[in-house]
């Protein structure tokens, strides 16, 4: 059994996304004794955001020598994917939406021909397979029915992001109004991690 861990946040150590997605890992790891696990920090290690050069080399252009290395990452990033079996995801709210790190890094997992497929009835995913468990952390409040729901572009985006290539069940632990005050700060990721915790094994 694989993991792969993401991390996307830029705040380090204080991270209520991070310390979720941590909790959720150490739940797992626990339960599987010999689970392999593969982490990725995307603040340490930013993907290049994608370029005409990228989609040239993608559709058979001869790359220059500089984007070699870039190449080479991003498949680097595929294979990761391809190879778990879980993936774990700490996913912060930034301005709305994920950070842009992050979506340079779903850029180079939802790739035609290898995360999904377009087919006489249109695009059918091909990594359903994945369980993927996502670390949701949110200044605000986003939820329905909330004044501020319709500025949810998180939660919302993942949740269609994977669907489209196969997991149509995604789960999110969800640590709400971090930055609504310190009391709040505390009872939401007190929440989340009760909630990873509690996380079932398999």
């Amino acid at each position: 059994m694989k993991l792969l861990h993401i991390d996307s946040s830029v705040l380090g150590p204080s991270s209520v996304s991070r310390q979720v997605s941590a909790a959720i890992v150490d739940r797992l790891r626990n339960a599987t004794p010999d689970l392999a696990i593969v982490y990725r920090d995307l603040t340490q290690t930013p993907l290049a955001h994608l370029s005409g050069r990228h989609l040239s080399a993608s559709q058979g252009a001869v790359s220059e020598a500089d984007l070699q290395q870039d190449l080479a990452t991003g498949q680097a990033v595929m294979d990761e994917f391809l190879d778990a079996d879980i993936v774990v995801l700490g996913a912060p709210m930034y301005n709305f939406t994920i950070p842009s790190q992050l979506k340079a890094w779903i850029d180079r997992i939802v790739v035609a021909g290898k995360t999904f497929k377009y087919g006489p009835q249109g695009a059918e995913g091909l990594a359903g397979e994945k369980r993927v468990i996502i670390a949701v952390s949110r200044g605000g409040f986003y939820g329905a029915g909330t004044p501020a729901a319709v500025g949810e572009h998180l939660e919302t985006y993942l949740r269609w992001v994977f669907g489209f290539i196969g997991v149509a069940n995604p789960e999110f632990i969800s640590a709400d109004g971090v930055q609504v005050g310190p009391e709040h700060r505390e009872k939401a990721l007190a929440g989340a991690l009760q909630a990873a915790t509690n996380l079932h094994a398999a």
